[in-house]
């Protein structure tokens, strides 16, 4: 019997050898195929659930700081965690200095989620939805001197410009929408923006409206699927609740009030994340308020009445700065301009040379009417609401009658004075241009000063760094003799993460609300 099974063995050895070396290696590879497809099959799909605040509609053409476009969409151009451009949707461009013209060639096998292609259609689409005014876009400014898009091909399209416009790169990070699935909807209202297609490295799964949107990955992404199998959105809109559930277990990743993120710092499983930001809060002035009209030259006695850095310590618990300027974390910044530093004299003497006089209520009065307004707040950001009560409080330590109100929503029109929010950490142009500039898409104070929109349009339009510099220079100057806002302090994003996440750019300057973490989320992994 032995010898039979050896007789067998030396048949099947023969029948082997006869097939040949390709087979062999075949042979290797099916089993190291076998044992990939069985580990795949046992690892446990991997999930983050994220401590979101709500959504109404997810549109990026109309509203900017949607943490999640970042992973539904993707622009021409991407940031990287220095903050260059870098190429996305597009692999390559060129410029025509002559003709203000710049050329995208398109990367060629990018579907959209629903497995359509995308094209330069789809480009010239998105880009032309946001310039309509019947839009009303807040993007608008940034592209305002495109004066013609031509599809050359399916895969290349081009801007001819009015003007030069430094920042025009930066604002191709903008994201790109489905025209096959857009075309002849409305960019305010349409049921897309519940049910969102994109490009990126994540595709929306299921929207429970006030409780969890699921996003799944993008296995077909062009820039290769990303590690984290499933994000969860989960809706928190209360700080101290998110600080709840991440000890919880129930979250992965939070952004957190600096009082909250502090429960955090020394416990074992967590890692936070203090990053540093573009992103300054202050009053907005409402100049469509009568109340300005008359009242506008108190406005520097308001700025010198305002201890940022108590705030600061106080309020943000040191995670943040003072701020003086809408570009103090940007390389155009000015120091030696007037900072309306914390100064209760100066603001009583420049009340009392606008003719305010001090009455028995303990504020100024003018004309037989205390010195005064609302501050208005959004609600929902316990910061911004700490804040608020804090200028108040100090504002009527100097003499001026100021009251704080919660509301649900802004009435750009109808309120006097908010605490508002910008900052970006790319080009200067962003959030300068479009928030101060006369009549531009996110110019909610109404506020207008010729001088202030010509410094911007001659940096808007150079890529000579000295030029640039000397306007924004003057720029900063010229807003400090005639506020817009009164600026107070810049908010630093304070995340808090599973130990277990990794991937996360500490380094990264966050933009406005902190947006911007998520910019290399198909690295990042779960352990």
């Amino acid at each position: 019997m032995k010898k039979l099974i050896l007789v067998f063995a030396l048949l099947m050895m023969i029948t082997t050898a006869a097939c040949g070396s390709t087979d062999t290696k075949n042979a290797g590879k099916d089993a190291a195929s076998s044992e990939q497809s069985a580990a795949q099959q046992n690892k446990q799909p991997s999930t983050l659930v994220y401590g979101s605040g709500d959504y109404t509609r997810i549109n990026p053409a109309m509203d900017e700081h949607g943490e999640m476009n970042l992973l539904l969409f993707n622009g021409l151009t991407a940031h990287n965690g220095d903050n260059d451009i870098v190429p996305s949707l597009a692999k390559s461009w060129d410029f025509d200095a002559e003709t203000n013209t710049y050329t995208f060639y398109l990367e060629e096998d990018v579907v959209w989620h629903d497995g359509k292609r995308f094209t330069a259609n789809d480009v010239k689409f998105t880009i032309e939805a946001i310039q309509n005014p019947e839009n009303g876009s807040e993007n608008a400014p940034n592209y305002e001197d495109v004066e013609e898009i031509q599809v050359i091909d399916a895969h290349t399209v081009s801007f001819r410009l009015s003007a030069p416009n430094a920042a025009f790169l930066d604002y191709m990070t903008m994201p790109i929408l489905p025209s096959h699935l857009l075309e002849g909807e409305s960019m305010q209202e349409s049921a897309f923006f519940k049910s969102p297609i994109g490009t990126g490295p994540y595709r929306l799964e299921r929207w429970d409206e006030g409780q969890a949107i699921t996003l799944v990955k993008n296995e077909d992404y062009f820039q290769g699927s990303a590690q984290i199998d499933k994000i969860i959105f989960k809706i928190v809109a209360d700080d101290s609740t998110r600080a709840l559930l991440l000890e919880a277990g129930e979250l992965d990743l939070a952004q957190l009030s600096p009082k909250d993120a502090q429960l955090f710092e020394d416990k074992d499983g967590y890692t936070c994340y203090s990053m540093k930001t573009a992103d300054y809060r202050g009053i907005m002035f409402n100049f469509q308020h009568e109340y300005w009209k008359w009242n506008r030259d108190i406005i520097p006695a308001v700025c010198y009445a305002l201890d940022r850095e108590a705030m600061v310590e106080a309020i943000l618990l040191g995670q943040g700065e003072a701020a003086y300027s809408p570009l103090q974390r940007n390389r155009y910044y000015k120091e030696d301009v007037e900072r309306y530093a914390y100064s209760p004299q100066k603001a009583r003497a420049c009340l009392e040379a606008a003719g305010c006089v001090m009455g028995d209520s303990g504020f100024y009065e003018r004309n037989g009417e205390p010195v005064g307004f609302v501050l208005s707040v959004g609600a929902g950001d316990q910061v911004r609401a700490d804040l608020a009560q804090a200028a108040a409080q100090q504002l009527k330590e100097a003499g001026i009658d100021c009251s704080v109100e919660i509301v649900a929503q802004a009435d750009w029109t109808g309120q006097m004075a908010y605490l508002i929010g910008w900052g970006s950490p790319f080009d200067a142009d962003d959030h300068t241009y479009k928030v101060f500039g006369t009549k531009k898409g996110a110019n909610y104070s109404g506020y207008s000063n010729a001088q202030v929109d010509a410094c911007l349009i001659k940096a808007r339009q150079s890529e000579d760094t000295k030029v640039r510099a000397q306007a924004y220079g003057q720029f900063q100057e010229e807003l400090a003799k005639d506020p817009a806002f009164a600026f107070l302090c810049y908010v630093d994003a304070d995340y808090v993460a599973a130990a277990s996440i990794t991937g996360i750019r500490p380094d990264t300057v966050m933009g406005h609300h902190g947006v911007g973490i998520f910019w290399n989320i198909a690295e990042w992994t779960i352990q």
